[in-house]
């Protein structure tokens, strides 16, 4: 099997998926002409056209709005807002337009819209260009949240993002971009609402996503010398949360660990913390961690931001605590 980066995975999906039907086409900010801010649509120009890679003017409302009025009249676009930071700019698309014209319209019509767009910390790109804020979409019934860690895995759930029905919002990280997985040649489609277990073990139960997901196999790698077997969950999608899988791995650890880059309160693992307490709490034998960004604006000094979100040795030290 090939192994290729985040960012080719992603590129070839776009491709995959235009070249399978004339309705997908790409909407947003220097996405045609210069390829995307991170390099993701390059060369996708030159072989569709214009028509199909549509660079737009610099207003996230537009061009959220201009891909729901284009899936209300059955097309399939895949629409990008450049950082997830200026998310809150398309909020009334987003939250009272397209999560919930089909529930309106009495399920007479389906919003077929992927939006993509990356979030997270790491280039020292400050409070602007640097947040998760992921739980906010989470809050938002009528839309689903996709969050992949591997090349794999976003090729895949980006092909199913755009095939569904209902709106998506995929969310990239952009430290992600340049790491490299192992992808298959053909065809194939990865869930949505399907966790993965990428390590299995019987100690504890580490849930997580994203690019934590590559912090907390590390940690799990260091605490495997110490005799602590780590199992660790890519949740994969945020909304809907695969809450089956989370009840199978906790039932059989018995301690659960949730690390998240998102800030601590209120963020996405409040929410992932409280269904396996409904869901699992008779087979807890310690209380649910949380290692989670720290409640501040990101900063921008280097040393700074490393201190704002959740390290392999603070992954390591939150399982140890529940181990004791």
């Amino acid at each position: 099997m090939r192994e290729i980066t985040y960012r080719q995975a992603l590129n070839e999906a776009l491709d995959e998926e235009m070249a399978r039907d004339e309705k997908v086409f790409l909407m947003g900010e220097d996405i045609a002409i210069y390829g995307g801010a991170y390099g993701v649509t390059s060369g996708l120009l030159n072989k569709y056209g214009e028509e199909r890679v549509r660079d737009t003017p610099i207003s996230e409302a537009a061009i959220v709005g201009a891909g729901l009025g284009s899936a209300l009249l059955g097309y399939r676009p895949v629409v990008e807002i450049m950082y997830i930071d200026f998310i809150g700019l398309c909020m009334d698309q987003l939250n009272n337009q397209v999560a919930k014209i089909r529930y309106m319209f009495g399920g007479k019509c389906t919003v077929p819209l992927t939006i993509r767009t990356e979030g997270g910390a790491g280039r020292t790109l400050g409070a602007h260009h640097s947040q998760s804020l992921e739980a906010w979409l989470m809050h938002i019934p009528g839309i689903k949240v996709v969050m992949p860690a591997t090349p794999a895995d976003a090729k895949g759930l980006l092909k199913s993002s755009i095939r569904d029905n209902n709106p998506v919002v995929f969310i990239e990280h952009k430290m992600l971009y340049n790491t490299k997985g192992f992808v298959p040649e053909n065809e194939y489609l990865v869930p949505i609402g399907v966790a993965d277990i990428k390590r299995t073990g019987n100690d504890v139960t580490v849930l997580t996503y994203s690019r934590m997901l590559l912090f907390s196999l590390k940690a799990a790698e260091i605490l495997e010398k110490d005799g602590i077997s780590v199992e660790v969950v890519d949740l994969r999608t945020l909304l809907p949360l695969d809450k089956t899988t989370i009840k199978n791995s906790v039932m059989k650890t018995n301690r659960v660990v949730i690390v998240e880059e998102d800030t601590k309160t209120a963020g996405a693992g409040a929410e992932i913390g409280m269904t396996v307490v409904e869901e699992c709490f008779d087979y807890l034998d310690a209380p649910v961690k949380r290692v989670a960004g720290a409640d501040v604006p990101m900063p921008k000094a280097p040393n700074l931001e490393s201190l704002a979100i959740p390290s392999v040795e603070t992954i390591v030290q939150g399982i140890m605590e529940v181990m004791k």
